[in-house]
């Protein structure tokens, strides 16, 4: 029997199935890796959320991990990292995309409001495209300083 953490994890025909119900709120998206979850990912997530109603986090593969950052990633398999953000209160859905980028996953949310964080250039960012095309917005939020799974990996090695 699924819980309701698992309940948060769909898949991208999700999206499509459920568009007009899901479209009476704001929806926000995000994307990442997630791999070793920390207090920068927490506060982030936060910040994405007050923007919308729903926070949906599209949450790369192991196969894309592993293409992204190199062998040795990621350290969590993505089933137990898909769970750990679906556990998070503010998240509304996770959905696992195996590409390298979260542009087929964006097309099936059609969010209205696209969130990145860190020093990415809003004109860059995957999926800005469809997001403006609906009149959405692109928002940059910036990292907090000091916390980076990468850095949390090198301390324990």
């Amino acid at each position: 029997m699924m819980d309701k953490i698992q309940q948060k994890i769909v898949t991208k025909d999700f999206f499509k199935q459920q568009s007009e119900a899901l479209h009476q709120q704001k929806i926000v998206f995000t994307n990442g890796c997630f791999d070793v979850l920390h207090y920068g990912h927490v506060h982030y997530l936060a910040q994405a959320k007050e923007l919308g109603d729903i926070l949906v986090v599209g949450l790369n593969s192991d196969a894309s991990v592993r293409r992204l950052k190199g062998e040795g990633r990621p350290i969590n398999p993505e089933q137990a990292r898909a769970y750990v953000l679906a556990a998070l209160e503010m998240v509304d859905y996770v959905c696992l995309f195996d590409e390298d980028t979260p542009y087929d996953l964006v097309s099936a949310v059609q969010p209205d409001i696209l969130v990145k964080g860190g020093d990415y250039a809003i004109e860059n960012i995957v999926g800005g495209d469809i997001v403006k095309q609906r009149n959405g917005k692109v928002v940059v939020l910036p990292f907090v300083e000091g916390f980076s799974s990468t850095t949390i990996i090198e301390k324990l090695k």
